[in-house]
């Protein structure tokens, strides 16, 4: 085994605690296995508080009315019962860990009520899913919409959130100096959520052709089949996609 090998090989063991368990990894015994769980669980607690005080930051702002400081999960028993099958930057942890978030939060009592606050927790719990799971770095031909035998697909991962309020109106005023709860617009308002092409995820208001879209683009459908599919003019098709490429949320294959 090469040095390379073996380095990547340890790095799983710390992120993949299934992993640490398998025959491959301890007939191997290259580390005292109490010392390697210690540290792997040390890197866990870690990894998801970064991104519990990121994805969860605007629930965090509310913390003085709910009682319920997203990151405290970390400390609670329930994220202990988690540690033996987390794999860090995998979408089944993210959403194990988030949905221990939500369920935390929620059981607090705010006061005064936050009429928009299961829309708050479900677009918080979905940005952090979201974000979880493989990348896509980089696309064929720079993931721009092509005509031709250009063939679009949805990028799995990509979500659509819909909401009862107004969401995107309310968010920044939360991270600023308030006394008074930040009203939302009781308006529904559907999301698009996706991974950018520069690994960030990126949120935007989604159109009926947006979402038409996002539903027939299979990888095997042209422009133009999108198009009549979705009845839909082919100018407003290529640019839908451009937008949803920049966003991360569709790339595309070239037909033989």
């Amino acid at each position: 085994m090469t040095d390379r090998a073996l380095h990547d090989l340890v790095i799983r063991a710390l992120a993949d605690a299934p992993f640490r368990r398998s025959a491959e990894w301890r007939q191997r015994a290259l580390a005292d296995p109490e010392r390697v769980e210690r540290f792997a669980r040390f890197l866990a607690r870690h990894f998801y508080f970064e991104r519990i005080v990121h994805f969860f930051k605007y629930s965090g702002a509310l913390a003085r009315l709910t009682g319920r400081r997203p990151d405290a999960v970390l400390g609670q028993p329930a994220f202990a019962a988690l540690l033996p099958s987390l794999v860090l930057g995998s979408q089944d942890s993210a959403r194990a860990v988030a949905g221990l978030v939500v369920a935390h939060v929620k059981s607090g009592a705010p006061s005064p009520p936050i009429p928009y606050h299961d829309d708050l927790l479900r677009y918080e719990q979905t940005m952090m899913v979201v974000e979880a799971g493989p990348r896509v770095w980089r696309e064929a031909g720079n993931g721009q919409p092509a005509t031709g035998n250009a063939q679009p697909q949805t990028v799995q991962g990509t979500a659509l959130l819909d909401l009862t309020y107004d969401l995107p109106t309310v968010l920044p005023k939360l991270l600023q100096p308030w006394t008074a709860l930040p009203d939302a617009p009781a308006r529904p308002v559907r999301l698009i959520v996706a991974r950018s092409r520069h690994g960030r995820v990126a949120v935007a208001k989604a159109t009926d052709a947006i979402v038409s879209i996002l539903d027939l683009a299979d990888g095997r459908k042209t422009l133009d089949d999108l198009a009549r599919e979705a009845g839909l003019r082919p100018a407003e098709v290529e640019a839908t996609l451009q937008g949803l490429t920049e966003l991360g949320a569709v790339r595309f294959s070239t037909g033989s």
